[in-house]
């Protein structure tokens, strides 16, 4: 303390001091001697008093609260976590069907991480929180500090709407913002990165009232991952591509057994498989045979100036087969047909969402197009290629250093053309036994077989829907898991449709499958699905439940799966002897305890 203006006795004893103080204790005591001056008349404060008002005092501890159905936001959770605590915070991590309501009172930092699931809806272990919030039992927040990291897609008319409902509700009941709420779209990295960055800022700040040093983003985002994950996927080697129908279906379901020899990573029954897939090259030909665009030209396509060949570009690394709405108002405004603006216009709302379901951008060029821009700065507005999760359909205990999947080829017509599913072809047509593709693991917690392999469980998978089941199965065939279990399978056509089947008897005949009710609906006169094959079996389904069975849904999220949560919710009312209302708040119990899972796209 050269040229202080403390003498050596006062030197001595602040150096004593100072080291011995904690966060807490430095923030009163800059608060006391910012306001000494202004309060020397009415005395010294003594250590009972609080610190000056426009000093509040700061907490270290931060919750951080996720709502999550595939897996992101919950792995971008888990990453705050990580960061916050290094960065020197207390953190509390739940989800948020774990975390109890009461306790939000007592909370002064929250980061809460959301996505939003199918039509802006909130994802399942998020819908009571989000119920919570938005009733009479909701209290006043005026002590809360929040921010919102929200994840969502584009594509989607509700873009990132769970996040925003939780933001403007926080702010409602008097919490006041950390930081803004950031949206992030499929490409979620880089914006949750600088969202993460910004708020352990924004919490130095109220530590050390003062700015903070930035936050490197590799400190902020520390991974928790293996060497190979989403931003660096593991090259997978094709081991097995199968047609699982027979023929003359009308189906096209692909088996794929991968490869994870040498990468490290790990899964776990219900966890989910990313893979980054590559566009038609017939269609990236036509959009360049259609824009007149040189397919050599050399095109930047990311921030980091990488280049590529155009049409090398269009193959692997852009999508251009979804046309969203922040795309399609860019695309308009360089479009020399001037009638789509139109669509934009407020009047036009249905119109335009009747364009833009089920058209790409070489559909938009056809109909508007030319567009009066350059390959590049077209090139510039579209996204990164997403990639696709597939549930996964093997055990790893079963099957070391494989991964399995069941992929449903999507092919329909539609505006003049036959449309392609791009991941789903990508396997079908093009991915061959010796090819490699980009991959990582999603884990999802939120679809996990019970802990005590004597739980009951009931699974209910139609079509593709069956591949976490197979997963499940395997896992529970190699621990010996004791409960009972019961498969609802539905498909078209028993002959051709019947997805792993003989995997099924053997289960059922070795007595790791219970039992298994089956729907094909093309093969009676009047359509059977298996929430049909579920109210036939109601007593002995809803006995099941009230020894303790945990159940399961994985496939279609827009009708089957609603439809079988309305016939659960029938079952519980009819054989519960309860009304609406109770049957409802059994399933919502079930869902809280872990007991009613989904896995539904």
């Amino acid at each position: 303390m050269n040229n202080s203006p403390f003498n050596q006795e006062q030197v001595d004893l602040l150096n004593q001091l100072l080291p011995k103080l904690d966060g807490t204790q430095k923030i009163w005591l800059s608060g006391y001697l910012a306001s000494a001056s202004i309060q020397a008349a009415s005395g010294t404060l003594g250590a009972a008093q609080t610190a000056p008002s426009a000093v509040p005092a700061a907490t270290k501890e931060v919750t951080v609260l996720y709502g999550s159905q595939s897996g992101n936001a919950a792995g971008l959770a888990k990453k705050t976590a990580k960061a916050l605590e290094s960065n020197g915070f207390q953190v509390n991590l739940s989800s948020m069907s774990d975390f109890k309501t009461n306790q939000l009172k007592k909370v002064q930092q929250l980061l809460i991480v959301v996505s939003t699931h199918g039509e802006g809806e909130p994802p399942d272990n998020a819908i009571a929180f989000h119920e919570f919030l938005y009733s009479k039992r909701a209290p006043q927040l005026n002590g809360l500090s929040f921010s919102v990291l929200s994840i969502g897609d584009s594509s989607y008319e509700l873009f990132c709407k769970t996040g925003k409902d939780f933001d403007s509700r926080l702010e409602e009941l008097g919490a006041a913002r950390l930081y803004p709420r950031v949206d992030c779209d499929v490409d979620f990295e880089e914006p949750a990165a600088e969202w993460l960055q910004s708020v352990i800022n924004r919490l130095k700040e109220g530590q050390a009232g003062a700015a903070a040093p930035t936050v490197s983003e590799g400190t902020a985002v520390a991974a928790v991952e293996s060497s190979y994950s989403r931003k660096n996927p593991f090259q997978a080697e094709v081991l097995a591509n199968l047609n699982l129908n027979g023929r003359g279906s009308n189906k096209e379901t692909r088996h794929l057994e991968l490869s994870l020899d040498g990468s490290g990573l790990t899964y776990q029954p219900g966890d989910s498989l990313g893979m980054f897939p590559q566009n038609d090259p017939a269609l990236v030909d036509l959009l360049l045979e259609q824009t007149k665009w040189n397919p050599d030209e050399q095109v930047t396509i990311n921030k980091e100036g990488d280049r590529l060949p155009l049409r090398q570009a269009l193959i692997e690394y852009f999508e251009f087969t979804v046309l969203s709405k922040p795309l399609f108002e860019k695309l308009a405004a360089l479009a020399a047909n001037k009638e789509a603006l139109e669509l934009l216009e407020a009047g036009n709302r249905e119109q335009f969402k009747a364009y833009i379901h089920g058209r790409d951008l070489v559909d938009f060029i056809r109909d508007y197009g030319p567009l009066e821009a350059s390959a590049q700065d077209v090139v510039s507005l579209l996204r990164k290629m997403p990639a696709r999760l597939y549930s996964i359909a093997s055990s790893q205990a079963a099957n070391p250093e494989e991964v399995h999947l069941t992929i449903g080829a999507v092919r329909y017509d539609a505006h003049g053309r036959q449309r392609k599913g791009v991941c789903s072809i990508f396997c079908a047509e093009r991915l061959q036994p010796g090819d490699t593709v980009s991959v990582f693991i999603q884990p999802n917690s939120n679809f996990k077989l019970p802990e005590d392999p004597s739980t009951p469980v009931i699974l209910v998978g139609p079509g593709t829907g069956i591949a976490p089941f197979r997963a499940f199965m395997q896992e529970r065939e190699e621990i010996g898991a004791s409960g009972p279990a019961w498969l609802f399978f539905g498909d078209q056509h028993f002959v051709t449709d019947f997805l792993y089947q003989t995997e099924w008897q053997r289960w059922i005949k070795d007595g790791v499958l219970t039992r298994m009710d089956v729907a094909f609906s093309r093969d009676t006169e009047e359509k059977v699905y298996v929430q049909h094959r579920m109210l036939q079996q109601s007593k002995e389904l809803f006995a099941w439940l009230e020894q303790g069975a945990a159940f399961y849904i994985c496939g279609d999220g827009k009708v089957m799966a609603k439809d079988v949560h309305q016939t659960l919710v029938d079952i519980i009312e009819k054989e519960g002897g309860m009304s609406r209302e109770k049957a409802e708040e059994y399933l919502a119990e079930m869902q809280k305890n872990k007991r009613y899972q989904r896995d539904v796209y």
